[in-house]
């Protein structure tokens, strides 16, 4: 069972930038998996934001974030780092971190075995 922490969340300003990390409560190494953040605003569904591979390479991004917003992964340090900049009003949402053990990209929540509680980012206009 993979338990995952997500920390960095807090009140912040548009235009502004913040960093969120995700790391592994227990035993696990994550470069064994494929790494995901995705995001639910009250009352919506939720959604993907972004997704690196395990292997690394080219990460993946919603259109909404691209160009904003950038994910990384330090295997030896067991973390993946979501970097959002620019950020507004419309990014406010308890952000996730997921894992999924496999290679493979894919953008659904369901495809994602692996969860942490989440951190709520609230951006102020």
């Amino acid at each position: 069972q993979v338990q995952l922490v997500e920390s960095g969340g807090g009140l912040v300003q548009a235009g502004s930038s913040m960093r969120l990390s995700c790391v592994p409560s227990g035993r696990t190494f994550l470069s064994r998996h494929t790494m995901g953040w995705f995001r639910q605003a009250g009352g919506k569904e939720r959604e993907f934001v972004a997704a690196i591979l395990r292997s690394g390479g080219t990460p993946y991004y919603a259109d909404s974030v691209k160009g904003r917003f950038t994910i990384s992964r330090d295997n030896a340090k067991n973390t993946v780092i979501l970097q959002r900049n620019s950020l507004t009003p419309a990014d406010t949402a308890v952000y996730y971190c997921a894992a999924r053990y496999s290679g493979t990209h894919r953008p659904r929540a369901d495809d994602y075995a692996y969860w942490g509680q989440g951190t709520q980012v609230p951006v102020s206009s």
